[in-house]
């Protein structure tokens, strides 16, 4: 494991949370990827994303099947402008590389904002930090680690 993936897995044994970090022997740095590593859907990969809602750091941990509506998030959350964050920002909203952002383990709590459409699943698998570790969790879980937000992230 990285010091990210342990970072993220003390701040998940703090939170009591149900599942244990997995680290693959490759990296899975996309939801497909790591869909079929797990051998679930695509939609039960909860991808970490990293979007600036105007000069804050915004977390949306979408379903692995879905693309984020940046102009439906924004009139939902009342901001006039979401956009994607650059590798640049995300590593200092995060501490963490695009591609393994954890939903925790930031340097600081971040707005974050949880697809509904991961309701759908038992088990989500969310990023642990790195290209290689991803943890199991669940919708509500996700929202209760978090502090989430759950919504529609596209109409």
């Amino acid at each position: 494991m990285s010091a990210q993936s342990d970072q993220v897995e003390a701040v998940l044994r703090r939170l009591g949370a149900a599942g244990t970090v997995r680290t693959f022997d490759q990296e899975v740095p996309t939801a497909a990827a790591a869909a079929e590593r797990l051998g679930c859907d695509v939609g039960a990969i909860a991808n970490s994303l990293v979007f600036v809602a105007g000069d804050e750091p915004l977390l949306v941990l979408t379903s692995g099947a879905h693309r984020v509506d940046t102009g439906h998030l924004a009139r939902l959350l009342g901001v006039a402008k979401i956009r994607r964050a650059s590798p640049e920002r995300v590593l200092e909203a995060t501490g963490q590389q695009v591609g393994g952002v954890a939903p925790v383990g930031h340097p600081a709590p971040l707005r974050t904002v949880v697809d509904v459409w991961l309701e759908k699943y038992d088990v989500v698998w969310a990023g642990a930090g790195d290209h290689l570790s991803m943890f199991p969790t669940s919708f509500a879980e996700l929202v209760r680690l978090t502090g989430g937000q759950p919504a529609h992230v596209s109409p």
